[in-house]
């Protein structure tokens, strides 16, 4: 495994469009160094369906959801764009059959720029689709939230989540990956997510990751 870099904590990234303003670009807390710590224990499986983003990705029990396939998940709770591009060579070292990836709302909810969001997606597509040109990447939408359940970090985000997934949706289309669009199977007519599927606005119950890998296997992605 390689040897975890902390980026600067407040490093200035003007050059991403930032308009000189500092930036946190944190990500190796201790909870994502035990998780990478974990991983480094696991036996190597290529060839695997990779399930990678942060604590809504690690909470889903995809190996028995999806029975029969080889199933890998990679998620760290809190993890943002900056922690998934410092662990992507240890990823793309397996070669991974697909890559379902999924990531930014804790980018969203400490407050960084969307240029800098879309600038590291640029970086990990870019990665993905240089180093592994047979892989299949599913690019996914940043799930949408139930405002009255939001911690107040994350209220009043919807437009930046809705502004964040168009901006997704083109680097998907620029890179010719496929954009799933998740809001289909999660949002309520409101546009949010539905109440019966999260208890705290923004995490999602095990009835809702049914219904996430249902959808996926209607639209044949699975």
């Amino acid at each position: 495994m390689h040897t975890l870099k902390l980026i600067a904590g407040l490093s200035l990234l003007t050059s991403l469009g930032a308009s000189a303003q500092q930036i946190d670009s944190s990500y190796a807390n201790d909870y994502y160094k035990g998780r990478m710590e974990l991983f480094a224990t696991f036996p190597e499986q290529r060839g695997a369906i990779v399930f990678l983003g942060n604590s809504i990705t690690e909470r889903g029990a995809w190996a028995e959801l999806l029975p029969g396939k080889k199933i890998v998940n990679r998620g760290i709770g809190g993890d943002n764009t900056f922690g998934v591009l410092a662990r992507l060579d240890g990823i793309m070292a397996t070669k991974p059959s697909k890559v379902f990836l999924l990531i930014g709302i804790n980018d969203l909810g400490r407050g960084l720029p969307e240029s800098v969001i879309l600038a590291n997606y640029r970086r990990i597509l870019e990665k993905l689709a240089t180093t592994l040109p047979k892989t299949k990447v599913m690019v996914q939408s940043v799930l949408p939230m139930h405002e009255s359940k939001l911690p107040a970090y994350l209220k009043n985000k919807a437009d930046k989540v809705k502004s964040l997934n168009a901006g997704i949706q083109l680097l998907a289309k620029e890179f010719g990956y496929p954009y799933l669009n998740l809001h289909e199977w999660a949002a309520d007519e409101h546009g949010e997510l539905k109440s019966g599927f999260t208890g705290d606005g923004i995490h999602i119950t095990p009835p809702a990751y049914a219904a996430w890998v249902s959808w996926l296997k209607e639209k044949k992605h699975l």
